[in-house]
C-alpha cells in the first residue's frame, strides 16, 4: 500500500528530480497533484521545473561531491534522473548504502546515461536487432570505422554519427560521403553533454518510419510489477531533434507486437518502476531497437492531449506505486515552438491567434534564455483525423512568435 504524506511536513513524501527542464516540470506538476513534496535540481537557475517545485537547487550534476552532498542534505525518498549528464556512480553508491531509491534503478540510470552502455546491453547482451555500429574516440577512428580495414568491414555510407551522451538529438548528423566526416565529428563534439570525445557511428537502416513506444512498469492490483504500453507515437526529427509527433501511429499488427516484445525485453532487464521511452525503427513487420530513456520522452509531449493520463502522470503514478491507465483519449499531434532569437528573456506574440486554431493547446516552458533552435514551447492539437490534428498543431506553432523582450 502506498502512503503519501503532506508536503512541507515531517511526514512528507519527498521526490528529487535531477534535471528540471520542460519534461521535468510536467513530472513535478503531476507529483504535486498527488500530494508529493518536490525538489527540482538543474544546472542553471530558473529552469522550468524550478519555477514550480517546492524547493530548487542549482548544481553541476556531473560533480560527484556536489551531487552526494545535496542528496544527503535533502534526504528525498526518491531520486528521479531526468537527464543523462549525471554522476551516476554516486547514485549507485547511495542506493547500495540504502540512503535513497533511484528511479527506475541506479543501474538503469548508469546504463542509459550514454548510448554505449544501452547499445551494448541491447545488442550484445539481450540480442535485440539494431543497426550495425562502432564506437570511436578520435576523428581517425571514425574515418576507419566507416571505411573499414583489412580485418573489419566498414559501416559504409550513408551513416549516422551521434555523441555517446547528448540530449534531444544534439550533435547528431548524417554522413553521405568522406567529405562530411570532419564536420560531423565537430558537430558531435559541440553537441556532447560532457567533455568526452566519444561517438557512436551507426549504419543506415532502410526503415519506413521511427516510433516512440512509451512503456510503463507499474504495480498492478496484486502489487506485482506489470508492463503496459501506450499507443505508438510517430515523429519527425531534423538533425536528430524532434519537431513534430503524433499518436497513434498506424502499424502492422505483427510489427506492433514485435515492437512491444523488444520494449518489454529491454525494460524488464533495466527493472524498476516508471515510464520508459523506447525508440524503434520500423519497416513493415520488421523492427529494430534504437534507444531507450528511463523517463518521459520529448516526443511523448503529445500525450498531454491524446491520453487520459499523460506520460508525465503515468511516470508520477508508476514511481509512487500507484495504478496507471495507458489508454488513448483521442488522436492528436504536437509541434515544437522554437526560440527563433538569441535573447535573455523573451515575450511571445501570436498566442491568442494560435489558440483560435480548433482543438489546440499550448505549453510555453518559461525558459529564461532563448536560442534560435532552443525548444521554448509546444503546440498540441486533437482531432479525430490524425492528419488534421497534425496540420492544426503545425499551424498553431507557427503562429506563436517569440521575440526579445528588449
Amino acid at each position: 500500500m502506498t502512503t503519501i504524506g503532506t508536503p512541507l511536513s515531517p511526514h512528507a513524501t519527498r521526490v528529487m528530480l535531477l534535471g528540471s527542464g520542460e519534461l521535468g516540470k510536467e513530472v513535478l506538476i503531476a507529483l504535486q497533484r498527488l500530494g508529493v513534496e518536490t525538489i527540482a535540481v538543474d544546472r542553471y537557475d530558473g529552469a522550468p521545473g524550478q519555477q514550480v517545485a517546492h524547493h530548487a537547487h542549482t548544481i553541476a550534476m556531473t560533480d560527484p561531491a556536489a551531487l552526494e552532498a545535496l542528496i544527503r542534505a535533502e534526504q528525498p525518498h526518491l531520486v528521479v534522473p531526468e537527464i543523462e549528464a549525471i554522476a551516476t556512480p554516486v547514485l549507485q553508491a547511495l542506493e547500495a548504502e540504502g540512503v535513497v531509491q533511484v528511479i527506475p534503478t541506479a543501474r538503469a540510470a548508469r546504463l542509459t546515461m550514454d548510448r554505449e552502455g544501452i547499445r551494448r546491453l541491447a545488442a550484445e547482451t539481450l540480442g535485440l536487432p539494431t543497426s550495425p555500429y562502432r564506437f570511436c574516440d578520435t576523428l581517425a577512428e571514425l574515418r576507419a570505422a566507416i571505411a573499414g580495414d583489412g580485418t573489419n568491414a566498414g559501416i559504409g555510407y550513408p551513416c549516422i554519427v551521434k555523441p555517446v551522451m547528448s540530449s534531444s538529438g544534439k550533435g547528431q548528423s548524417r554522413i553521405d560521403g568522406p567529405d562530411d566526416i570532419g564536420s560531423a565529428w565537430e558537430y558531435a563534439m559541440e553537441g556532447s553533454r560532457v567533455s568526452k570525445n566519444r561517438v557512436i557511428v551507426e549504419g543506415f537502416i532502410d526503415f519506413d518510419y521511427e516510433i516512440t513506444l512509451l512503456t510503463v512498469r507499474a504495480r498492478g492490483a496484486d502489487g506485482q510489477v506489470e508492463t503496459r504500453f501506450c499507443e505508438p507515437i510517430g515523429h519527425i526529427q531534423v538533425n536528430g531533434d524532434y519537431v513534430e509527433s503524433w499518436q497513434p501511429h498506424p502499424m502492422h499488427p505483427q510489427g506492433l507486437l514485435l515492437a512491444q516484445q523488444i520494449a518489454r525485453t529491454i525494460t524488464d532487464d533495466l527493472e524498476g518502476l516508471g515510464l520508459f521511452g523506447v525508440e524503434l525503427f520500423v519497416k513493415g513487420e520488421d523492427v529494430w531497437f534504437s534507444e531507450v530513456s528511463p523517463r518521459p520522452h520529448d516526443t511523448g509531449m503529445v500525450t498531454m492531449t491524446t491520453q487520459w493520463q499523460s506520460e508525465f502522470e503515468l511516470h508520477a503514478r508508476a514511481i509512487l506505486g500507484l495504478p496507471v491507465d495507458t489508454s488513448l483519449r483521442t488522436p492528436g499531434a504536437s509541434a515544437v515552438i522554437y526560440g527563433g532569437v538569441e535573447a535573455l528573456g523573451v515575450v511571445f506574440d501570436g498566442v491568442e491567434q494560435a489558440l483560435q486554431v480548433p482543438g489546440t493547446e499550448l505549453r510555453l516552458f518559461g525558459k529564461p534564455e532563448s536560442f534560435v533552435k532552443r525548444r521554448m514551447g509546444v503546440a498540441l492539437a486533437r482531432h479525430a483525423e490524425l492528419e488534421t490534428a497534425r496540420a492544426h498543431a503545425r499551424q498553431a506553432a507557427a503562429l506563436v512568435r517569440p521575440r526579445s523582450a528588449d
